[in-house]
């Protein structure tokens, strides 16, 4: 498989073919699960575990089997405890070959309680390096020399009531994921969650800044003392939009072909009492119109070089984190939560997003030619079969033998054929 000269690029090739041997007798014969979870690396795990005292006093049940009960209820999409335990005991004579052991609701309650979420955390840290790593490749649909990132949040609605730690306003409560996706594949580097009632520029200030990328976010970070700060400083790109009560002064204005959209593009300067002096610098703001909607769009960016299409193009990239979020509550199940306390919800949002990294990582070392969300639809249905996930979506061509051919006769005389 090509996938190994991607893992181990420095490798001699017999040392690889070796590799490559010892990988498909590991998995020869295992579950579909079985395979998805020997893609984490043992001794990482170990360390993250290690790290929390996570094994502490744990004599039956350790993070391992919390981690594999619970991403088992997220490709099987359970809604509840009680659902989670129905199934592991109506499929308790196959938990064994995947390495699941049955897990009483209760004392998985316990765990998800017990055990600190920031395990998964650091874990969901190493898994998205394979995956950025794995999918670093994938080409661009624009032409522009840097990593494109998109940036934003989505709330996850939770009972205020079981859950007062979540505060969002009035009765409402949730937890906010700060996302930072690289485009290249959807693989999502940065996540941070807070309170619900957290604003999305508070979170900021913690984004990993490289210099020569672009940032795509809305105007919700819309921050001049971080843009130019966190970003414009440290030689990264942003593209936002601008709020309607920006005050600017146009220092120049660029000639712009109007017939593709975009009405104006020109270098402004900030004006307002504090955000003249929270960026001091020029600005480049591009005015388009969407014809479709009759909606006009003003994005803001520090990028001079790119043309205004290619600005504008960037931003419609920014709708990619929608997506991830709008797929990752569909298909993983962070919707139901199996617990209330603070530590069992981020747990499962963290197991949630190692099981979304774990099957990014799949489809690329096992080439599965799939998309992404078809691939973690079926893989509920088939996680107990004994196929290689390479060939989880090629139909089997088994050839008929003369059993066969005497029991499709006998049909057919049952029915007078």
């Amino acid at each position: 498989m090509h996938y190994v000269n991607k893992i181990f690029p420095g490798f001699d090739f017999i040392l690889l073919q070796i590799v490559l041997q010892e990988i498909e007798i590991m998995n020869k014969g295992k579950t579909v699960l079985a395979q998805i979870m020997s893609l984490i690396p043992r001794y990482e795990f170990d360390k993250c575990v290690k790290r929390y005292n996570g094994n502490r006093h744990a004599i039956e049940f350790k993070c391992r089997d919390q981690f594999m009960v619970m991403s088992f209820a997220q490709f099987t999409g359970q809604d509840s405890l009680r659902s989670i335990d129905a199934t592991l005991v109506a499929l308790s004579s196959k938990l064994y070959s995947s390495g699941i052991k049955y897990i009483q609701r209760s004392t998985l309650a316990h765990i998800n309680q017990a055990k600190d979420w920031r395990i998964y955390h650091d874990l969901g840290q190493i898994l998205i390096a394979q995956a950025r790593y794995l999918y670093r490749n994938e080409p661009s649909r624009l032409d522009v020399d840097g990593i494109v990132y998109a940036f934003d949040s989505s709330t996850v609605k939770l009972c205020l009531q079981l859950c007062p730690w979540a505060r969002l306003h009035h009765d409402k409560g949730g937890v906010k994921m700060h996302t930072l996706l690289d485009l290249r594949g959807a693989i999502p580097t940065f996540i941070y969650l807070t309170e619900a009632a957290v604003h999305d520029s508070k979170a900021m200030s913690l984004v990993p800044v490289e210099p020569g990328n672009y940032y795509l976010m809305d105007k919700g970070y819309v921050d001049f003392k971080q843009l130019f700060c966190h970003f414009h400083r440290q030689r990264a790109f942003f593209v936002t939009r601008a709020k309607d009560n920006m005050k600017y002064e146009v220092v120049e204005e660029h000639p712009v072909d109007k017939s593709t959209g975009v009405i104006s593009d020109s270098t402004i300067r900030l004006t307002g009492l504090k955000t003249s002096r929270w960026y001091p610098d020029t600005l480049r703001m591009v005015v388009y119109e969407d014809y479709a909607t009759g909606n006009l769009y003003r994005f803001l960016t520090n990028d001079f070089t790119h043309s205004y299409l290619t600005i504008a193009e960037l931003y419609r990239e920014r709708w990619q984190v929608e997506c991830f979020f709008k797929w990752i509550k569909q298909h993983l199940n962070i919707k139901a939560f199996y617990g209330t306390s603070q530590n069992a919800v981020y747990s499962q949002i963290w197991i949630a997003i190692c099981d979304y990294l774990l099957l990014a990582i799949a489809k690329k070392m096992f080439y599965v030619d799939q998309e992404l969300y078809i691939l973690s639809s079926v893989i509920g249905k088939v996680l107990f079969e004994r196929k290689p996930l390479g060939e989880l979506f090629v139909k089997s061509k088994r050839p008929m033998n003369d059993s066969d051919s005497d029991q499709l006769n006998l049909w057919g005389n049952f029915f007078g054929q």
